[in-house]
């Protein structure tokens, strides 16, 4: 039961970053593996059309995230999307569990909460990347955070028990950016006369 429920959480933090990438690696590999067996009714995500509305909203979410501007939109238009797909990642690996299903409205605060931290973080952080670099920042930052997406949400699949190491790490780093970023924001606040 740790593993699914690491598994499921591993899939809902990439949620806060981008909600398309953790829910198209499970959709593929429940379609295409046996490493996942998704049921009704969260299979719908692996149905050949499920994934195609993925692959169409992750290519959306793909351009429109690297765009100054556009992205913080986006960011507002992700805050209910992005902790429902985490909601949907651990109810849906919970379920589908052989250990036993664990009560879905501990599935569902789980997947929220962790997906709605990070997009917090993320939604907190992007305006101080775009002051902080004149908006040249932006396209590095989201395709590093689509990197993580992909990387985190396949090893949630293939090996969560090292996200017990990884999730730590990856929480610690992006505070440290963030303090970083907050100190470069200020600093550039006094060097042109704002208080």
């Amino acid at each position: 039961m740790v593993s699914v429920l690491l598994s499921g959480i591993g899939l809902a933090a990439p949620a806060g970053l981008n909600a398309y990438i953790p829910l198209l690696v499970l959709a593929l590999a429940d379609r295409f593996s046996t490493l996942v067996t998704l049921d009704a009714p969260y299979d719908v995500v692996s149905s050949y059309w499920g994934i195609a509305v993925l692959l169409l909203l992750l290519s959306v979410e793909l351009i429109a995230d690297k765009i100054p501007g556009v992205d913080h939109v986006n960011d507002l238009l992700q805050t209910a999307i992005r902790p429902a797909a985490g909601a949907f990642l651990v109810m849906a690996q919970s379920a589908s569990s052989d250990v036993g299903e664990v009560n879905p409205a501990i599935a569902l605060f789980l997947g929220l909460t962790t997906a709605g931290a990070v997009h917090g973080a993320k939604a907190t952080v992007r305006p101080a990347i775009t002051v902080t670099t004149g908006g040249i920042g932006n396209p590095i930052v989201s395709m590093l955070e689509d990197f993580l997406a992909a990387v985190t949400s396949i090893i949630a699949i293939l090996l969560p028990l090292l996200l017990i190491v990884i999730l730590p790490l990856v929480a610690f780093g992006l505070w440290r950016v963030y303090r970083r970023l907050q100190r470069s924001g200020g600093t550039l606040r006094r060097l042109g006369g704002q208080p």
